[in-house]
């Protein structure tokens, strides 16, 4: 017997064992959350947090799926208390409430529920009829079913995201935001207790503009109960103030080209956080639209307009046509990512890649005449040329032909070269292009030009648009020097602006900027850095159709400007991004005239800005000190007579510069001949004597530190300054008694060439080896 009754128990032990095994299996068996059942909205806010627009989920609800964390504690307290007050102790089933729910009825003494919250949710979730009794045992059964496979935090979160609200309405996330414009996070104690009763019977307590009195009544009821877990802040006369509704036909449809983007590559994200900044956005339409209604006279009907933080490079402002509404001129397109030919304003780039190649500086002088590329002659958009011009000059007055003189000499990279690695996508082949990219040959889009001129406010790297506030931000490829970046914004901030005059009001910032006006006048584009955003600004038509007056001087920098003084007056305290002065950089004094190291003879100096070791910087021989014989006006022969002679600066250019000052208008007063049997200019016995380095010895330099070789020369009595340079790079300058100390950059033999003001040299060789 006692054998018998011990099997009993084994038996007994493995079947509940097995019967435990298989519960715990079935509980925690990996399978899809209960929001995966169920269609949702999409919520896109602001990076305030405000709302830019509430989608429609696949089956026309409203749904917004809310987390139970992100739901009000005042809510789920009330609703537990209204509904389930023992949701945490039963398995899904009340026998307790059931029972009492059936006396209630049988007696007539109430109509009262005895459905759990579990019990709710499966009506929701399998849309059950539970009237008759085949379905409410239905209903139970999956109540317990879910109870089983989930745990009571996501079966509570599943049931307030299917709480009916009326209409298409549905959870309290979705109802929160559309009647309270908030999160269901912050509702206050009665908006809270108001969204616990709506379901019950959304047809009877649906809110409209006006409160139904029904729906304040049953508050007051359940404040009476919640009372006890009140604060003391509620009380019951605030209660029964009535509350002030929305509704689903004033949500908001705000940024509609940027939701629209968004939407298009996020889907099925219930809520999305993004770094649009809405006071911006509307600022930006606003005068957008304006400016179109204003010249509209001119046939400008359409613009597109993109503003960027460069900072963080949000994407803080998105118009991608004057009028999304507007079938007139296609409204529903967005601009801001459709490609069209920049023209000039991808200029900055050529001038950048030329600085890092050491091609130029931004006074060297360039030509800007007739000049044939092969078949390619480009012209300027005059049709006129100035002749020798600065390289300042010629990118902020967008002259042709220097550009694309600059473009024909960069490699690795080349400019299309730049151009792929700064992801500019649907190019065709380099040969397809030729030169004319440098003009605007190919095409680029609002958004990767905005890149590109952000590129430059990022000393050089280029990173990647952020649509969304958690989207991280990776460190992109470095497409220019800092040395370079620095250098292009400030020649771009000496273009003054098209309504510039003397008495006009300054800003607190200056604009680097550009313009751009494709082929055929179908585009008008002005792109730049204000502060820290970055601005692009486009004028056209979508189907491509030209206008004379699609300038971009004329058509689109007057928009940008607009944008540009409303951003600054609505941020009064906006600046420039501050960054740390690349290493490198330096300012040098240059002759006026010719961009290069000023000779004793220059009338006129400027400075400007270079890059040791990769400016082209040599000496000026454009102005000479001749002396003259006052009898005749040619050129005095040793020895002099000093009655009959005096000294003049002459300008000596090369006669191809020479012939272009001519061309230009602009002709050289002409130097006197040599007619003496020995020039006075190359005077070799008068060259700077290299007192150091010494010659014959090698300098030993501890590799970590700041050792220099001090670089001191001789000079005769008619020299103000010696002009030095290693391996041909300009190091410096000295005056006579004072030595520059130069930093060698590696070991090895150097070339040290000293260079008076009178153009005379004299060389010397330097070694160096390193010491630990």
């Amino acid at each position: 017997m006692r054998l018998f009754t011990r099997r009993r128990l084994i038996i007994v032990a493995a079947l509940l064992l097995a019967t435990t095994v298989l519960l715990v299996t079935i509980r925690y068996w990996p399978r899809e959350p209960l929001s995966a059942y169920v269609a949702t909205s999409t919520a896109v806010f602001d990076r305030n947090g405000k709302l830019l627009r509430l989608t429609l989920a696949s089956d026309g609800q409203y749904r917004l799926w809310t987390p139970l964390e992100a739901t009000s504690p005042e809510f789920i307290e009330a609703l537990l208390l209204h509904e389930d007050q023992h949701f945490y102790r039963h398995p899904g089933v009340d026998p307790i409430a059931m029972l009492r729910a059936t006396w209630a009825t049988i007696t007539g003494s109430s109509h009262q529920g005895g459905s759990t919250l579990s019990m709710q949710l499966a009506r929701l979730l399998y849309q059950m009829d539970t009237r008759s009794i085949p379905g409410k045992l239905q209903q139970m059964a999956r109540a317990l079913q879910l109870e089983l496979c989930h745990s009571k935090h996501d079966l509570l979160e599943a049931h307030i995201n299917l709480l009916p609200y009326g209409g298409n309405v549905q959870g309290v996330g979705t109802a929160s935001l559309i009647y309270f414009g908030k999160n269901a996070q912050h509702l206050s104690l009665p908006e809270a207790l108001t969204l616990v009763l709506i379901p019950q019977s959304p047809a009877r307590r649906h809110p409209t503009t006006v409160e139904p009195a029904a729906l304040t009544q049953a508050r007051l009821r359940l404040f009476a109960r919640w009372q006890p877990h009140a604060t003391g802040t509620d009380t019951t006369q605030s209660m029964a103030l009535p509350l002030h509704y929305a509704n689903t036909r004033q949500l908001p449809f705000a940024a509609p080209h940027f939701v629209d983007h968004i939407l298009q590559a996020q889907q099925q994200a219930p809520r999305l956080q993004t770094t649009l900044d809405l006071n911006q956005q509307r600022l930006l339409e606003r005068i957008l639209k304006q400016y179109v209604r204003d010249r509209q006279s001119m046939g400008i009907h359409n613009a597109s307009a993109l503003l960027i933080d460069a900072r963080d490079m949000s994407v803080r402002a998105m118009v991608g046509s004057a009028d999304f509404f507007s079938n007139t001129i296609s409204g529903q397109v967005n601009g801001t990512l459709a490609k069209r030919s920049p023209g000039s304003a991808l200029k900055p780039f050529i001038y950048g890649l030329a600085i890092d190649q050491g091609l130029i500086h931004p006074m060297t002088v360039l030509k800007d005449a007739p000049t044939a590329f092969g078949a390619f002659s480009p012209e300027n958009f005059d049709g006129r040329f100035v002749g020798p011009i600065n390289a300042t000059q010629a990118l902020v007055r967008s002259r042709n032909v220097p550009a694309v003189t600059l473009a024909s000499q960069l490699a690795n990279p080349s400019l299309y070269q730049f151009m792929q690695s700064a992801g500019i996508t649907q190019l065709q082949s380099a040969q397809h292009y030729g030169l004319s990219l440098a003009l605007g040959g190919g095409e680029v889009t609002p958004e990767e030009l905005a890149t590109l001129y952000a590129m430059l406010a990022n000393r050089g790297r280029r990173l990647s648009l952020r649509y969304l506030q958690d989207e991280q931000q990776p460190s992109g490829p470095r497409l220019f020097s800092e040395e370079a970046s620095f250098i292009v914004l400030d020649m771009l901030k000496q273009n003054p602006r098209p309504d510039d005059t003397p008495t006009s009001q300054r800003a607190p910032i200056q604009a680097a900027w550009k313009t751009g006006t494709s082929w055929g006048f179908r585009d008008a584009w002005t792109a730049g850095v204000v502060g820290p955003y970055v601005l692009v600004v486009w004028v056209g038509n979508f189907d491509g159709s030209s206008n004379p007056s699609f300038i971009g001087v004329q058509a689109a920098a007057p928009l940008f400007f607009r944008l540009f003084d409303a951003l600054v007056s609505r941020e009064p305290n906006l600046h420039e991004l501050h960054y740390r002065m690349p290493a490198r950089l330096q300012q040098v004094e240059v002759c006026a005239a010719s961009g290069d190291l000023p000779n004793a003879a220059c009338p006129q100096t400027t400075t400007t800005w270079y890059i040791p070791g990769v400016s082209p910087l040599k000496l000026s021989n454009i102005h000479r000190r001749v002396m003259l014989d006052t009898r005749t006006g040619q050129l005095a022969c040793p020895p002099y007579e000093a009655r009959y002679t005096r000294a003049e600066v002459f300008e000596y250019w090369p006669s191809d510069l020479a012939q272009l000052f001519r061309q230009a208008g602009m002709p050289r007063r002409q130097a006197p001949q040599n007619n003496c049997a020995q020039a006075e200019f190359n005077n070799t016995d008068a060259a700077p004597l290299i007192t150091s380095p010494l010659t014959g010895t090698v300098y030993s330099l501890r590799r970590k530190g700041s050792q220099s070789v001090p670089l001191a020369a001789t000079l005769s009595a008619d020299n103000r300054r010696v002009f030095w340079f290693m391996d041909a790079s300009y190091a410096g300058s000295s005056v006579p008694g004072v030595a520059l100390a130069w930093t060698p950059t590696h070991a090895g033999s150097y070339t040290v060439l000293a260079v008076d003001d009178q153009g005379r040299t004299a060389s010397r060789q330097l070694d160096v080896q390193w010491v630990d």
